[in-house]
């Protein structure tokens, strides 16, 4: 069996399955890009809810995995050279997770560097931008009589889709045929846009057919659908 002691997380979060990986998240759409790739890949993992309400992020323990205080973050105890990995940043453990399983990354060259291409696309693009328009439209920015703001990343989010879009045309996924970490990155971001920050009508959703296809297809999957609600909130 694992020992997993060594890590101080595992104080306030302790592993019951110390031979698992161990996965320390909250049901975000950063949080839920490593549930659903586990989910699709069948690895074996123990989920740990950190509570935004509690502020688990700043607490000392999770601090020690991830000192930027973001989720998600894992450790794999049966990481390279047979030793424990304590990783962060949801696209770093995506690819991670694909290379450790061979699964939803190209095994060629040029194609796994297209897919980073296009994962780094959401994790520098679609992810800040979409999260600052979800700020401005739905929390504090309502408050703001300057809309400029909100209309600055309106603009850049529709302008991101719309290229999105263009990828998608003829495609499958993002990737083409193969359903790969590019959409597992993706999707749940623009899932959010559009249903809990609700600036569907800011974007003017409904002009990307190619991205409201992609992602009925992808809310479809089995493993997306119960991705989506680990970890299971208190």
């Amino acid at each position: 069996m694992s020992d997993l002691s060594a890590f101080t997380i595992t104080r306030k979060w302790p592993a019951t399955q110390p031979d698992r990986l161990q996965l320390y998240s909250l049901p975000t759409p950063n949080g839920v890009k490593v549930s659903i790739m586990l989910e699709e890949t069948g690895l074996p993992y123990e989920p740990h809810l950190v509570s935004f309400e509690r502020n688990d992020q700043m607490s000392p323990e999770f601090l020690s995995l991830n000192p930027n205080n973001k989720i998600p973050a894992i450790i794999d105890p049966n990481g390279p050279d047979g030793r424990s990995l304590p990783l962060f940043e949801s696209g770093a453990i995506l690819i991670y997770l694909a290379d450790k399983t061979g699964q939803l990354i190209p095994q060629d060259a040029a194609g796994r560097y297209e897919c980073i291409q296009w994962l780094m696309f959401q994790m520098g693009g679609i992810g800040p931008m979409f999260g600052q328009l979800g700020f401005f439209n739905k929390f504090a920015g309502k408050d703001y009589e300057d809309k400029r703001p909100r209309d600055r990343y309106v603009q850049e989010s529709a302008r991101l889709l719309a290229v999105l879009d263009q990828r998608l045309e003829g495609r499958n996924w993002i990737m083409g045929e193969q359903y790969s970490i590019a959409d597992i990155a993706t999707f749940p971001w623009v899932r959010n846009l559009i249903g809990f920050y609700e600036a569907g009508d800011l974007v003017q959703f409904e002009r990307f057919t190619n991205v409201q296809r992609v992602l009925d297809a992808f809310l479809s999957r089995p493993a997306v659908i119960r991705g989506l609600g680990i970890p299971k909130r208190d």
